[in-house]
């Protein structure tokens, strides 16, 4: 049994449409931003705030990585689990700096579309149903039991 547990769970809006890079090993990653945002009310003014935090998303999983290629626009509400993921670097200054972003990898890593704003405001998802697997179930009998094998 693990000790801790490194995951991350957010459901937020694309900030821009995903970036999609060819890696040395010939493989595909996708970087996106996703913005999360909490509003309140001021108890002082009765002003209603609202506070926005960016996080970067890197997916290395292929199939995701195709998935985003193919639907994810800018706008989109997105649900996704990751793990947190620092890295230190050395800037052109010769400052160390430390990048956080959230890693969507291996098998615990999820990516749902839950829809996009379109420009009437309205929630839609914009899934192409002509690339999606058919739904054609002509090979299936009326009495489900009949193929059981046991």
């Amino acid at each position: 049994m693990a000790n801790s547990l490194n995951k991350v769970l957010l459901i937020g809006r694309v900030g821009n449409d995903p970036e999609i890079k060819q890696m040395q090993n010939g493989k595909s990653v996708a970087r996106l931003s996703v913005a999360t945002s909490e509003t309140w009310k001021d108890k002082n003014t009765g002003e209603r705030k609202e506070k926005t935090e960016w996080h970067r998303v890197v997916i290395f999983n292929e199939g995701l990585v195709s998935v985003v290629q193919k639907y994810l626009k800018k706008g989109a509400m997105v649900y996704i689990e990751g793990q947190l993921n620092t890295n230190k670097y050395t800037d052109s200054s010769g400052q160390e700096k430390y990048s956080t972003q959230i890693v969507l990898q291996g098998y615990n890593s999820t990516l749902t579309m839950l829809g996009s704003k379109s420009s009437s405001g309205s929630t839609e998802n914009k899934i192409d149903n002509s690339q999606l697997p058919s739904d054609d179930m002509t090979d299936i009998s009326e009495d489900p039991d009949d193929k059981v094998p046991f």
